[in-house]
């Protein structure tokens, strides 16, 4: 027999490797083909068994047994994420420790999933994308807006313009609680790991600009709506109030019926204050505003208890070429003109020659004007046949007070005796 003949039970061919051979060869092939963890590395896996009683979570992660997530690391997961993980779920894990003292992968959910957090955060970071995200809360500096699971902080300074022009108030509460819920887009401009200090901002998110918004708000806007605002300056001409993110002008005469010389007497910077728009210059984007003409007119309380045709006591305060004036009652802050043609009946050059400032006279009123706060009186319409029938009645009313006040002191002195 031959070599080539020789069966295998005879002889064997030294070119062919043994089945040993064979077998540790594909070994070391299985070995090579494991791709081993490594400390630190973050990497996906697949949730092998979950088992709460030994509070342990075993994990496919592309070895050749399972990665384990047990005691601290299995605490750490929160209640409402740990009822929703199940088995073939894949999450994320941080590799701990490649081998314990058991041979085991040590795992964590919580640490892979603040990482990834981290790493889109500062990807954001760098792409300045906006991102979509709700106001969950506040503080006394702004707002909180959660950035991929990350508890990011929205400065009051970064808020944008419309929406800071919503947040009236004194307190943080009154400023920001009604808009927990609200949607918002913001762009992360901060990111500190150690500190654990994520920074957004609105206003580098929004296309919105001061004048954008102003041509917002004044197409919006219509004479004689009543709206809130927030005192933002002072001039010496009156008070600039921010009214859904544009500015109106308080005029130095529409912020008080009392007579002020600066807006500081009634006003202050960041006062919450009620407005009247009065006016809308579309064309040169300008809002006029009132708050005035919100409040009860002082003057109109003042002259109610006048009518016109009535005779009044009154005291000239000042001579015109035109006119007197004179104090009414002496109330001080009702103030009637005497033109110089209701001097007297004869023609007056000047009212000089008829009156004397600080002399007290009858006059009759013979305008009242409230829109523009003006009484009309008269001195030569004092003694008139066309207010006789008034003068009648009003000293008819005169008699019958004092007729009153006579019996009343009667009485009175007859229950004394």
């Amino acid at each position: 027999m031959n070599y080539h003949e020789t069966s295998p039970e005879q002889g064997v061919n030294p070119e062919t490797p043994s089945n040993e051979n064979n077998n540790m060869a594909s070994l070391l092939e299985q070995g090579l083909a494991i791709d081993f963890p490594k400390r630190g590395e973050i990497r996906e896996g697949i949730i092998a068994s979950i088992n709460p009683e030994q509070k342990q979570i075993l994990v496919s992660v592309g070895t050749k047994s399972e990665g384990v997530i047990s005691g601290r690391e299995f605490e750490q997961i929160p209640h409402d994420e740990l009822a929703q993980l199940q088995v073939g779920q894949r999450i994320p894990v941080y590799v701990l420790d490649p081998e314990d003292q058991n041979g085991n992968v040590v795992l964590s959910y919580t640490r892979a999933r603040d990482e990834v957090a981290w790493r889109e955060a500062e990807e954001l970071l760098r792409s300045k994308k906006p991102v979509r995200s709700k106001i969950v809360g506040y503080n006394k500096g702004g707002l909180i807006v959660p950035v991929s699971g990350l508890r990011g902080f929205l400065p009051a300074s970064q808020v944008s313009l419309s929406r800071r022009a919503m947040a009236a108030g004194d307190t943080p509460e009154e400023r920001w609680s009604k808009m927990i819920g609200q949607e918002i887009d913001v762009v992360v401009i901060e990111v500190d790991r150690e500190r654990r200090r994520l920074i957004v901002s609105e206003r580098a998110a929004s296309t919105e600009t001061r004048e954008s918004i102003k041509e917002r708000v004044i197409e919006e806007l219509e004479e004689g709506q009543v709206v809130t605002g927030r005192v933002t300056s002072l001039a010496d001409f009156g008070a600039f109030v921010n009214i859904s993110g544009a500015d109106g002008l308080v005029h130095l005469s529409e912020i008080s019926w009392e007579k002020i010389n600066h807006p500081s007497e009634v006003l202050k910077v960041g006062d919450e204050v009620q407005v009247k728009v009065i006016s809308i210059d579309r064309e040169k984007k300008r809002i006029g505003l009132s708050i005035r003409q919100l409040q009860e007119d002082p003057w109109l309380q003042r002259v109610s208890k006048y009518k016109v045709g009535q005779l009044v006591e009154a005291k000239i305060t000042r001579l015109t070429k035109f006119g007197a004036f004179a104090q009414i009652e002496d109330q001080e802050d009702l103030e009637g003109l005497i033109h110089i043609s209701e001097l007297s009946e004869k023609r007056v050059e000047h009212p000089k020659e008829v009156l004397k400032e600080g002399e007290v006279v009858t006059l009759r009123i013979i305008r009242i004007d409230p829109e523009n706060h003006r009484i009309g009186l008269s001195l030569r319409r004092v003694d008139s046949l066309a207010y006789a029938d008034m003068d009648w009645s009003a000293l008819e009313e005169v008699i019958e007070e004092v007729d009153t006040e006579s019996e009343d002191q009667a009485h009175d002195e007859t229950a004394e005796a």
